[in-house]
């Protein structure tokens, strides 16, 4: 039996000579006959062997059920020369006779010779189109404009200037949401409130759902494009198109950022302000507990405290005590799962949540101690510099005491115990990478602007939201809101002493 052999990808669908159809017509030709068993793979890339027909082909081949193969042309076997002479040996080996309607190739040396040399140029073709793909839109997004349309909610992308245009339709619907999610007195639960609310609205989504998901509202307020500029050339996806392929996890090739000095940047139409756009990323970041779930027992400093003795968080508990329930706060962790089940410090709620109210209430009465607070927070480092530096200093040191470790292997005539030795330089290899990526975290972190205009725009927020309210009864969710403007963290030392550590 006659098998043929067709494969198109995804972008030579359109090509001359490349089309299924007339692959398929060639190659019946050439068989002399219509009665031929038909192997077709389309959408699939010939630079890998995995391709749902191919292996079909050469199974049967395996079976003993082909005798000969025709083929339109040696790269719709394969794209790199390799693999085509992989699968030409494979059959070979096994007695089928392999036949391509675009040259032949003599079963000779010369013959084997000539098909390597094609191949060759084949996968040299491939790869210079390719880097000129690469180079023409790396040179296109240089001069401004913007390589591919990634559908961003608020734009429409125009193909012919290469430009992204406002939607005004959606655009509006983007100001809408960080408007809701930075306002203090947002009616929105967060992002899950916002998204509820447009989809109970019919506000329609990029791809015209009625279906709005948190996840697409955190990705819009995460997308710096709004700000006035679209980020190119930041990721590299290079050899990512295997992924698809049947490989193993381990396999998966992982997209990667390149270096900030070769990212580049176009310009686009504002829609938000980066001040506004900053400020929400700062509360993005607070937005875990900004927004805990209501339970039966309201805990007003939920997710602030943490047990200065062990580490762990403290979270809002009761307690029944001779019939009275009392609200306490525990760095006890039960479940099976805690790295640390704490210390055993407790709180009790009620006497740490007046503690905590009454400092705020007398600090934002106080003018001289909130402009002085304006002052520090305007002029020092924030948390995130100071541990940058920290960091920085502690990897050097672990990179030193390895190069010690290796020195000392390298000129000492003593009787060293090598293995100790190794396992010490392992543990600090281990060392500095968990460092770096830690540095590499918080360098994100710190990418846009300074903290400490974050800092000053929530300060102003709270003390707004302070005077609207305070001729009246602070509610619990105003209290709330003015305490997480302000504060980052509250340590517990035990249960009478606490530490309020503000932005």
């Amino acid at each position: 039996m006659i098998g043929i052999y067709v494969r198109v990808s995804t972008q030579e669908q359109g090509l001359k000579g490349y089309s299924v159809d007339q692959q398929i017509d060639a190659c019946i030709k050439k068989a002399g006959t219509e009665e031929v068993m038909r192997y077709i793979d389309v959408g699939y890339s010939g630079e890998f062997l995995e391709r749902p027909d191919l292996e079909r082909m050469r199974k049967d081949v395996q079976e003993g059920l082909i005798k000969k193969i025709i083929c339109y042309d040696p790269d719709r076997l394969a794209r790199k020369l390799m693999s085509q002479l992989i699968i030409d040996e494979e059959l070979r080996r096994r007695g089928v006779e392999v036949e391509f309607v675009n040259g032949e190739y003599a079963a000779s040396p010369e013959g084997r010779l000539f098909f390597s040399l094609r191949g060759a140029i084949s996968e040299f073709e491939k790869a210079k189109i390719k880097e000129r793909m690469m180079s023409g839109r790396k040179g296109k997004a240089k001069k401004g404009k913007v390589v591919k349309n990634d559908h961003v909610y608020g734009y429409d992308f125009n193909s012919e200037t290469s430009e992204m245009v406002i939607n005004e339709k959606e655009a509006e619907v983007v100001r809408f949401i960080f408007d809701a999610f930075t306002s203090p007195t947002s009616k929105f639960r967060g992002m899950n409130g916002i998204a509820k609310h447009l989809t109970e609205t019919g506000v329609p989504t990029k791809k015209g759902g009625n279906t709005w998901h948190r996840q697409v509202v955190r990705q819009i307020l995460m997308n710096e494009t709004y700000t006035g500029f679209k980020i190119q050339n930041r990721w590299n996806t290079e050899g990512m198109l295997a992924n698809k392929y049947n490989r193993s996890k381990e396999d998966k090739i992982k997209m990667t950022e390149r270096p900030k000095e070769e990212w580049l940047y176009s310009p686009v139409p504002i829609i938000i302000q980066k001040e506004q756009f900053d400020h929400a990323q700062e509360l993005m970041k607070q937005s875990r507990r900004r927004y805990t779930k209501k339970s039966e027992n309201q805990y007003l400093l939920s997710g602030l405290l943490r047990c200065d003795v062990c580490g762990n968080t403290m979270t809002g508990r009761v307690q029944n005590n001779w019939g009275t329930k009392v609200r306490y706060y525990s760095d006890r962790k039960n479940t099976a799962g805690a790295k640390n089940p704490g210390c055993g410090v407790s709180v009790k709620s009620d006497d740490a949540e007046k503690h905590v109210w009454d400092q705020i209430q007398t600090f934002l009465n106080n003018p001289d101690q909130v402009a002085a607070f304006q002052e520090v927070a305007a002029t020092s480092e924030s948390f995130e510099e100071k541990e940058l530096k920290r960091l920085e200093e502690e990897i050097e040191r672990t990179k030193k005491g390895r190069k010690r470790l290796i020195t000392l292997i390298t000129l000492s005539d003593d009787d060293l115990d090598l293995n100790e030795i190794k396992d010490q330089i392992r543990e600090l290899q281990s060392k500095e990478k968990n460092l770096q990526e830690q540095y590499t975290n918080l360098q994100a972190q710190l990418e846009a602007e300074k903290k400490k205009e974050t800092n000053t725009e929530l300060l102003k927020q709270a003390i707004d939201l302070y005077l609207v309210h305070r001729e009246e009864e602070f509610t619990f969710e105003v209290k709330q809101n003015i305490i997480r403007m302000l504060v980052k963290e509250i340590r517990v030392h035990d249960k009478d002493t606490l530490e309020i550590v503000m932005f």
